[in-house]
Formats: C-alpha cells, structure tokens, sequence
C-alpha cells in the first residue's frame, strides 16, 4: 500500500509542477500516476476478496525420504487477478500462477499438486497455506490466508535391512531362541495368550479361549521373553542429532528383523519394562510411532535395564558409546553387542561384522584373542 501512496502523490507532485509552470506536458503523465495509485490498491483490494485457498493432506504418517503428497485448491476471485502467488509452508519455493483478467475465466478452481519429503522423524506442523495477490507492476500487495486449519504430519524413522555377520546369521539366532523355548516349556509363570503355533504342547494351549470361540491361543510365558533378543535403545548423547536419528534408526530396523523371525524385546528410554513384538508385527505399528517421537540429548532419560538377567542376546543401541550402563557387564557371558553410530568411538575394536542404518555392532566383554565374527550376534 505504501508505494501506490507513494505512485499517487507522484501523480499530484506532477499534476502541481504543470500547473505552476503552465507545463501542459506534464498534466498526461500526472494523472496518470494519480489514477494508478489510487485505482490499483482497489482493484487489488476486490480481487483478493473473492480469492480463496484451501489445503488437503493426503495422510498424516510417512517415512522419512518417502513423497506425501498435498492437493491445493486455489478459487479465484470474481474479477480475476493480475497476478497471484501460492504459499505454503509445506512447499519449499513459492507457487506462481498465470494472471486471470477476463470474467470469463474467473471465479473458477484451480487445482495444484505439492509433493514433500522429509529427511528426519518427528512431528511437523504446517500452518495454512497462503496466497498473494498483486498487480503486475508491484505496486499493491495483499496476503490473504487459507481457510483451512493447520494440519500435522509424522514423520516415522525408516528402517532398513541389517548386515548380518555371515549369511544366514539371522536362521542361526533364529534357531538359538527355538532351542531356548523348548528348555524352558515347564514354567508355569503365564504372561498373557498369543496365537497357537505348530508344536507347541497341549498343556499350553488355552482351552477355556477355545471354548469361548476366541480360536486356538497358547499361553506366552514369562520366560519365553527373557530367552529372546533384547534390543535396548539409548538416546543420550552430547553430539550431533544425527548420531540420535542414526540410533533410532538401527533400532527399530534390529527390531523389526528380529521379530519377524522370532519375536523380540524392545526397551525404550524411561521405559521400566520392555515391549514385546511377536512375529506377526502387531505392536509394530505403535512401536514405530514411539520412535518417531523419541528426543535425544545429554539429559535424556536411560533405558532401565533392571537387575534381572536374560539368558538371550542383547543388543545395546546407543547413540554415543560411552553412555554404556555397567549393568552390561552381568550379561557378557550370554553376549552384548553394541550398536553405535559408524562415527562415534567405540569403546572396543571387537567388530562383529554387523551394520545397519549407519551404525556398527561391537562385542562387548570379548578376549583379546577371540573371533569376534565366530562370537558375534
């Protein structure tokens, strides 16, 4: 608004000085100036008041690096436009659309499509969209917000495959945890039903489910957990957030691995107990959003890992390597392996062989003079 005050009173300036020295030369070009500034702040002014946008997220949850795509929907006034700008803050560049004078074409939608991908997990908040509208010379400039609310879009860790040590290393942790169910088919400390898995004894089966009409369930043992993997995450770091996403990210991808072949733990910070994931990835979903939401730093809460002992292997995922609790030290003889960002410095050189999603697994508590790859995970 202010330059087409300042168009305006050109125009006057002009219109004065062709008065005052009888310059009839000059009168054209001062009411022109005049007109301009006075006329344009209204047609703007009309224009932007029929002008609407409206945005439409196409989901709420996406991986990290993966398209979420966005529609906007733009109607024009009723005059038209001579030039009109789309904002979004979900976009990263502004959005410019060919100018619409004609009545014949205005009052119509317009319809765009915005494609957004994100690099790091966590909540994003996008507030509505907005457009600009302003004449072709720049004069007169008006921003007019959507009238859509803001929207809220997660964005989960993705996950990826893990390296094992030798091929076939997962079918032989697979293996480990089968034989270590079967030693402990005699306790009788019932931790809640899963569903019925061939060879399993009929003293496990839960009958009165059967008779319910729940289908065929066995009762989980309490023992059972403590004899599969254990995959703890650590997030306190005084780095980078990078080493924190890197952490995140090996530890949902062990997690996911291991449970689809044999179930598996996963210990959050502040979390007292771990949560369980069975081979059918039921809980999977909620474990991913937790994830996502997970902060990292150097006041972040440690995992609680208890005094009770697991007979099953633990992976420690930590987002710096000296934040290593020494609990551990009780469970080397069944075998930690720590999981930390490949930049930061591990406190061992016993390199198991693994790696996945930047990270690298250490052997903790190994001798000078093992294998580390024939002890490894």
């Amino acid at each position: 608004m202010k330059r087409a005050g300042w168009v305006a009173l050109l125009g006057a300036v002009l219109l004065a000085v062709a008065y005052v020295f009888d310059a009839a030369v000059l009168f054209v070009p001062g009411v022109a100036f005049a007109a301009v500034g006075a006329l344009t702040p209204l047609w703007i002014g009309v224009a932007a008041r029929g002008t609407s946008v409206t945005r439409v997220l196409h989901a709420d949850r996406v991986v990290e690096d993966q398209p979420v795509e966005a529609t906007i929907k733009l109607r024009w006034g009723l005059f038209g436009s001579p030039g009109i700008e789309l904002l979004d803050p979900l976009g990263r560049e502004a959005m410019a659309f060919a100018p619409r004078i004609s009545p014949l074409r205005s009052g119509r939608t317009t319809e765009a499509r915005i494609v957004a991908r994100f690099s790091r997990r966590g909540r994003r908040r996008f507030d509505p969209p907005c457009v600009a509208i302003s004449d072709q010379l720049g004069i007169v400039r008006i921003v007019r917000r959507g009238s859509s609310g803001p929207e809220e879009l997660l964005v989960l860790p993705r996950t990826e495959r893990v390296r094992w040590p030798r091929p076939g290393e997962g079918e032989r942790l697979h293996s480990a945890a089968s034989n270590a169910s079967i030693e402990t088919l005699a306790a009788t400390d019932v931790d809640g039903l899963r569903p019925y898995r061939p060879g399993t004894p009929a003293s496990r089966i839960s009958w009165p489910a059967l008779a319910r009409g729940a289908g065929l369930l066995e009762r989980r043992l309490r023992t059972d957990r403590d004899g599969g993997p254990l995959v703890v995450l650590d997030v306190r770091c005084s780095g980078p957030a990078g080493d924190v996403d890197a952490a995140v990210r090996a530890a949902g991808s062990l997690t996911l691995e291991l449970a689809r072949r044999m179930g598996c733990d996963l210990l959050l910070p502040g979390d007292r107990r771990p949560i369980h994931l069975e081979a059918d990835l039921v809980a999977w979903s909620a474990v991913h959003v937790r994830l996502a939401l997970i902060e990292g730093g150097p006041d972040a809460p440690m995992p609680s890992l208890g005094a009770r002992q697991r007979s099953g292997q633990i992976f420690y995922v930590a987002a710096e390597a000296n934040r290593v609790p020494a609990v551990l030290a009780r469970a080397e003889k069944h075998g930690v392996v720590l999981v930390v960002p490949s930049s930061a410095d591990a406190p061992t050189r016993h390199f198991t062989g693994l790696e996945v999603s930047g990270c690298r697994g250490y052997l903790l508590g190994a001798p000078a003079g093992a294998r580390p790859k024939e002890r490894a995970a």
